[in-house]
């Protein structure tokens, strides 16, 4: 069993080896946060302690399980808001004790790779994976279960909080992600804007949105109205043609045959009209289920199995660690 309460979705799962859903609950805090056009951290905790255990419950019931049938428990430690994993380690602690379960920590960045062996019941390591997420953006080589060497990560903004953060700008409701996808649909790229691409190979987004913010305070200043699906369209297909463009290079380099994308803007259409054109060319990718690509405790579940069969568990010291990185990720100079 698993718990997720990373940002502003309380989740929690089970799962048979690593592979297999029996329950995945996640309730979302989104009418909740959209009153204030994002998350506000301390409702968002709030929040979690009010249904945690009543999410869990109803994770079993799904499963048409006991707490006796539980093997271990899982839970994201970071990386996330504090207060709200604060909750999910809290309760995963107490169950794990009060059951003599044992505990697992489990990386929330290494959660959404892991979406992926849920849907693809094949996928085994070593793969190429693009990390496309709210908080984090990078190309990974996935070697084994328990290690990943990062190729190139973002060096400011992650894509998804550019997405977030464009689509405030535009005047859409939170969440933006979704909100961009569907407006880009009925625009035209008509803006160009320059690469995410780095010149080290990195991605950079922050420019990105400023140029956007500047391209509508300019028309603003001068009287004009532009479109904003022609907008979102232009800055969807620059913020999603550095990734595949940068995905494309590294796959050419390594030889890779598979790819997989995780995080939730592998929902975002775009993307995966892109990577089609890949699978094409012979490569396989692997796209992750819509509802897996949001934040879920499903894909803890699955990483957790992965530390289980390693005999990787944690005490009840375990803390909560919102700066969490992904193992093999490289500090940015």
């Amino acid at each position: 069993m698993a718990i997720e309460s990373s940002c502003d979705e309380t989740a929690a799962a089970v799962v048979k080896n690593g592979r297999e859903i029996l329950s995945n609950v996640v309730l979302s805090q989104i009418d909740i946060h959209r009153l204030y056009g994002g998350v506000v951290p301390e409702i968002a905790s709030r929040n979690h302690v009010e249904v945690v255990d009543r999410v869990v419950k109803q994770a079993l019931a799904d499963a048409n399980l006991r707490l006796s049938d539980i093997d271990a428990i899982a839970v994201t430690y970071g990386a996330g808001l504090v207060g709200a994993l604060l909750v999910g380690v809290s309760y995963a602690k107490g169950l794990s004790q009060a059951l003599g379960l044992p505990l697992i920590a489990v990386n929330h960045i290494e959660g959404h790779v892991c979406a992926n062996y849920l849907t693809y019941t094949d996928l085994t390591p070593p793969y190429t994976c693009l990390l496309t997420s709210g908080g984090h953006t990078a190309i990974i080589n996935v070697l084994d279960y328990e290690n990943y060497n990062v190729v190139c990560s973002t060096v400011d903004d992650a894509v998804g909080e550019a997405f977030d953060k464009v689509a405030r700008v535009l005047g859409l409701p939170y969440p933006g992600g979704p909100q961009i996808d569907r407006l880009a649909q009925q625009g035209k790229p008509c803006y160009s804007f320059h690469s995410v691409i780095t010149s080290n190979g990195n991605f950079s987004y922050s420019g990105l949105k400023t140029a956007v913010i500047n391209l509508l305070h300019n028309a603003e200043q001068k009287g004009e109205r532009l479109s904003s699906a022609d907008v979102a369209a232009s800055f969807t297909r620059a913020a999603i043609d550095g990734l595949v463009d940068r995905l494309q290079q590294e796959v050419t380099a390594s030889g890779a045959h598979t790819v997989a994308v995780a995080g939730g803007v592998a929902a975002n259409s775009y993307l995966r009209s892109r990577l089609s054109d890949m699978q094409r060319s012979g490569l396989r990718v692997c796209l992750p289920k819509l509802s897996l690509c949001g934040d879920n405790a499903a894909m803890i579940a699955s990483r957790g199995y992965y530390s289980y069969i390693d005999n990787q568990f944690a005490d009840l010291t375990l803390n909560a660690c919102p700066t969490l990185k992904l193992r093999g990720e490289k500090p940015h100079h």
